[in-house]
C-alpha cells in the first residue's frame, strides 16, 4: 500500500529498475482500464515489469532482495537504488534466458521461500546472502533440473508462522499449507514438495502468502479473473495434490494468482 507521497520502485524481468512518484500514476476507478504500464516507464520491447514496491525512505540496514527464473537470488542495500534516473538502472546483471521474478524488502532478519515449476520449495534464511553490489549476477538459491524455473518468491518473518502458502497450478488447482510445515534448509539445495505436480495439475505458476481473512486473485490466459476468499481454499499438507480454484475452458491455463491488496479487501 502506498502513498501519493511515495516513490514506487519498478522492477522489470530484464533485471531493471525504474521510479516513479505516486502521485504521477492517474487515478482511476475499479472498473476503469487504466494506464498501460509502458506509458509511464521507458520499457524496451519484451521487457516487462515483475515487481513494484513502495518506498517511502531508503533506510540502512534494509537490503532488496531478488530472484530469478534460473533459481539465482541476491540482495543488494536500498541505499544503492536511492538516486532514481529517467532511464532506469541495473538491478541484477542477468544472461540471456534468465528473468527476474520476484523482489521484496528485507530486514536481516527474515526467511525466503523459492517456489519452482516442479512444485519444490526451499526455505533458507537471509543471512546465507551477503549483500551485493548492483551490477552482480548473485548466488544459488535454489537448484533446477532442466525444464524447472522459479516462479515465485515469498519473504516472511517471525510473525507469519501462523499463516499459510498458496499454491497454485497451471490447470486451476491449487491449495493451502501452514507456513509452518516448510523446513528451514540451507540456500542452493533442491528443495521439498510444496505441491504434487501431475497430469491433473500441470506445473506450478505461483504461490502468495496469506491468512485466512484475505482474498486472492486468480488470472488466466484468456484475461479471465476471479477473486476468491482464501478460507474457503482447504488447508492441506505439503506433500497433496489440492482442489480446484478455478474452472477453466477448453485450452485455457491459469496464468497467475496475486494476494488481493488489504486497501481494496475493505472496500
Amino acid at each position: 500500500i502506498a502513498s501519493t507521497h511515495d516513490t514506487i520502485m519498478c522492477f522489470s524481468s530484464r533485471g531493471r529498475v525504474y521510479w516513479r512518484k505516486v502521485y504521477e500514476v492517474p487515478q482511476a476507478g475499479r472498473g476503469a482500464r487504466g494506464k498501460h504500464i509502458a506509458n509511464l516507464l521507458p520499457l524496451a520491447e519484451g521487457e516487462k515489469i515483475t515487481a513494484i514496491l513502495p518506498v517511502r525512505e531508503y533506510e540502512e540496514g534494509k537490503t532488496v532482495f531478488m530472484a530469478t527464473s534460473d533459481g539465482t537470488v541476491k540482495k543488494t542495500a536500498l541505499v544503492e537504488f536511492s538516486r532514481p534516473r529517467p532511464s532506469g538502472i541495473i538491478a541484477i546483471e542477468l544472461v540471456e534466458g534468465n528473468t527476474l521474478v520476484g523482489v521484496g524488502i528485507t530486514d536481516g532478519t527474515r526467511d525466503l521461500l523459492l517456489f519452482s515449476s516442479a512444485g519444490k520449495v526451499v526455505r533458507f534464511p537471509e543471512e546465507e546472502v551477503r549483500p551485493m553490489g548492483r551490477q552482480a549476477k548473485g548466488v544459488r538459491g535454489i537448484t533446477l533440473q532442466d525444464g524447472q524455473s522459479v516462479v515465485s518468491l515469498i519473504i516472511c518473518g517471525a510473525d507469519d508462522e501462523q499463516r499459510t502458502v498458496l499454491t497454485a497450478t497451471v490447470n486451476g488447482y491449487g491449495k493451502r499449507t501452514p507456513l509452518a510445515d516448510y523446513p528451514k534448509h540451507h540456500r542452493g539445495g533442491q528443495g521439498v514438495i510444496s505441491i504434487q505436480v501431475s497430469e491433473r495439475n500441470g506445473a506450478v505458476i505461483g504461490a502468495v502468502l496469506v491468512g485466512d481473512e484475505d482474498e486472492i486473485m486468480l488470472i488466466t490466459d484468456a484475461g479471465v479473473l476471479i477473486r476468491t476468499r482464501t478460507k474457503e481454499i482447504s488447508v492441506v499438507g505439503r506433500n497433496t495434490q489440492g482442489v480446484r480454484l478455478i474452472d477453466l475452458g477448453e485450452g485455457e491455463k491459469l496464468a497467475g494468482v496475486e494476494k488481493v491488496a488489504e486497501s481494496e479487501e475493505g472496500e
